[in-house]
């Protein structure tokens, strides 16, 4: 076996040998990460003595692959595909049949001998023809089946047929949009049990409206394991497909006034105690608030379904429109009767057939109404948002956690054995290891993206913006074997057109704007892909920063979603004072001398910035006061032409706290800090700086 071997087989099933990291230096994949990617997609290969017989069983079976799975149609454009034929077929007849999403179908025959080829591969009884058909008209946009019959045998492909741009941002003009962030666990209220729920959200929501503002912003709202295991992380959701029922309002449950139970539950001493505890904490308690709420729906389920009523019929239609829900209630509940991951359960429960006996039937009603609860209040809040010409903007995660339900349904799907991460930068200098299974990209297009269209349905129905998290994902992700190390891992690419042909369609279908995420080291090719596309891009003041003063903040495109930070960032206050550092060298995630050259970094790109703010007249007196220079950025973001300005409204309270310090986990609060002040609360200051922006984006 020799090193091009290897690297040759790896290049057939989409891995990068080798790529550019952030400081320019080339990095070659080790032989052991190659041979153990290319066993999690497929190879039939257990060492190095394998790969001369892998790769011409590969090069055989892409060969023999007569027709993709997948073929994209820009609207507009008659969908074209290859056919690679055997010698035997090129001059065959093909019987050809498209099967439009509507159900109308389309026939025609076609002689192959009549098509000129485009490319021959192989030799003798392999040699294979390549010819290019298309369909004889343009189709209209949607999820398209081509049927071919040549030479007896039946081939099938799915077409996706996207606009080709993504729905348009709402048009403000004259205005620019601007809007708010803030994880909605962070909210509370005087109604709430400690953190936020969705009359929280609807609330904030309101008062956003009120100063004129297009968007409210927060993080994932998926189900999470909030008990045994526990994974508070809203980045590692049991699912995509279903909200976590953590955020439903019980106040405004209509079971609660035929639940003496529920009320009398809702009235005692025990639980007001508890919820003025939950209350009074800088942090959110998740179990025991979760489990606090739980105690409540459940008995507010076993009324539901204890008696007959108006809203049965309106659940049953939910259930009737949400096929995958009553399977999702039974693996929840069959996890809390077994409490181990589904990885440890017996044949068949573990490889996805679930019977009478393998879960408590009212732990899965309680599932299933929770469920039911979560979808119709985040339809109320999505509702109410409309009706004010007002934005929900949600977050898609990346990945979702490995013990959680798509992991245990769609298993095809997933990489085993493989940790989506990136490799070494800057702030991480050994490479990131996340935690999730990436997704198998050829699975990904036999299955005709089942999983995914599901996942951004259930997102679109309510968002008017969704950001999608590590949108270079879309064109490859960094995989890192579990028996390796996170720097050791490798590159593997996806169909990007495909994924951007899914996002465009469904963008159009729910008239929703795609914000992609694409901070970090991100290949020219994917930004490029963001603007053909439309999908709108991200700028970050404090991830943008350059030490020359006349460039500190550089060009803001039309075409992005500008704000001040992100989650994973540091406060503005924080980070103008140098803590996140600090709080850095205080983990280990930095040594002195690093932390050292940090601080000289930070201090070259304050002055550049203070610099830069008095050159474009934003900025007057001194530098030292935080609440000026940040009244000096967000001025500046305000008149950018920005399609929408995002606002962490922590940062106009000048919070030195973060939501999330990447690279840590029980070392700090992660996503357990509410924030300093109640919905009831926000202060004269936070009105009168979003006052402004409202002014300046005029």
């Amino acid at each position: 076996m020799s090193t091009h071997e290897l690297k040759s087989l790896a290049r057939l099933y989409g891995i990068q040998s080798a790529y550019t990291d952030c400081f320019h230096r080339r990095r070659q994949a080790s032989p052991e990460a190659l041979l153990l990617a290319l066993r999690a997609l497929g190879a039939p290969i257990e060492g190095v003595k394998d790969v001369p017989s892998a790769l011409r069983h590969r090069r055989r079976e892409l060969a023999s692959r007569l027709l993709e799975p997948v073929l994209v149609a820009w609207e507009g454009r008659p969908p074209r595909w290859g056919l690679r034929l055997p010698s035997a077929l090129s001059k065959s007849r093909a019987r050809c049949r498209l099967i439009l999403e509507t159900g109308e179908t389309r026939n025609w025959r076609q002689d192959l001998s009549d098509v000129p080829a485009s490319g021959a591969s192989g030799a003798g009884a392999e040699r294979r023809v390549v010819k290019t058909l298309s369909c004889p008209a343009a189709l209209p946009p949607g999820y398209h089946r081509l049927r071919l019959e040549i030479g007896g045998k039946n081939h099938e492909a799915l077409i996706l047929c996207a606009p080709p741009k993504a729905y348009p941002p709402p048009n403000q003009e004259p205005r620019k949009a601007w809007g708010v962030f803030m994880p909605l666990y962070a909210m509370h209220s005087a109604e709430s049990w400690g953190g936020g729920d969705f009359s929280d959200l609807e609330t904030l929501i309101g008062k956003v409206a009120e100063l004129g503002g297009s968007a409210t912003a927060t993080l994932p709202i998926l189900s999470a394991f909030l008990d045994e295991p526990f994974e508070p992380s809203p980045y590692a959701p049991v699912s995509r497909l279903f909200w976590n029922e953590f955020y439903v309002s019980v106040s405004r449950i209509p079971e609660l006034r035929l639940c003496p139970s529920a009320r009398a539950m809702l009235n005692s001493r025990a639980f007001k105690r508890e919820t003025q505890e939950l209350r009074r904490s800088p942090r959110l308690d998740y179990r025991r608030q979760a489990a606090l709420k739980r105690k409540v729906l459940f008995e507010l389920s076993k009324t539901f379904f204890a008696r007959a009523g108006e809203r049965h019929g309106e659940f049953r239609r939910f259930v009737a429109a949400n096929p995958r829900v009553e399977d999702y209630a039974r693996f929840r509940a069959a996890m809390e009767l077994r409490r181990s991951p589904w990885q440890q359960w017996p044949a068949p429960s573990r490889d996805g057939r679930l019977r009478d006996g393998d879960f408590v039937p009212e732990n899965m009603r309680y599932h299933l109404y929770a469920q039911w609860l979560a979808h119709r209040q985040l339809q109320a809040v999505s509702a109410r948002a409309r009706a004010l010409k007002h934005g929900l903007y949600l977050d898609l995660p990346l990945g979702v956690h490995p013990q959680g339900y798509d992991v245990w349904r769609e298993r095809e799907i997933f990489a085993p054995g493989i940790s989506g991460g990136a490799p070494p930068d800057p702030f991480f200098t050994r490479g990131q290891k996340w935690g999730f299974p990436p997704f198998h990209p050829e699975r990904l297009r036999e299955s005709g993206y089942r999983y995914c269209r599901a996942y951004l349905r259930n997102h679109l129905k309510f968002a008017r913006f969704l950001r999608i998290d590590h949108v270079m994902g879309l064109h490859r992700l960094f995989w890192v074997p579990d028996a390796l190390k996170p720097a050791d891992g490798v590159y593997v690419r996806y169909p990007a057109e495909e994924m951007y042909a899914l996002l465009s369609l469904e963008s159009h279908r729910h008239r929703a704007c795609i914000i992609g995420e694409n901070l970090g080291t991100v290949p020219a090719c994917v930004n490029a892909a963001m603007k053909r596309r439309r999908i709108q891009r991200m700028y970050v003041l404090q991830y943008q920063l350059a030490p020359d003063a006349r460039k500190a903040l550089g060009g803001i495109e039309p075409d992005s979603v500008a704000s001040i930070n992100t989650h994973d960032m540091p406060p503005f206050a924080a980070f103008w004072r140098g803590l996140d550092i600090r709080d850095r060298l205080e983990l280990g995630l930095l040594d002195s001398p690093g932390a050292a050259l940090e601080n000289r970094n930070r201090r070259s790109l304050k002055s550049a910035l203070t610099r830069f703010l008095k050159l474009k007249d934003r900025l007057h007196g001194g530098a030292r006061r935080t609440g000026g220079v940040l009244k000096a950025c967000l001025h500046y973001l305000s008149e950018s032409p920005a399609r929408l300005l995002l606002v962490n409204l922590e940062d106009l309270w000048l919070e030195e706290k973060p939501q999330n310090v990447p690279g840590t986990g029980w070392e700090r609060p992660n996503w357990m800090r509410k924030a300093r002040y109640a919905l009831e609360d926000l202060c004269p200051r936070v009105r009168k700086a979003l006052h402004r922006i409202d002014i300046s984006r005029n």
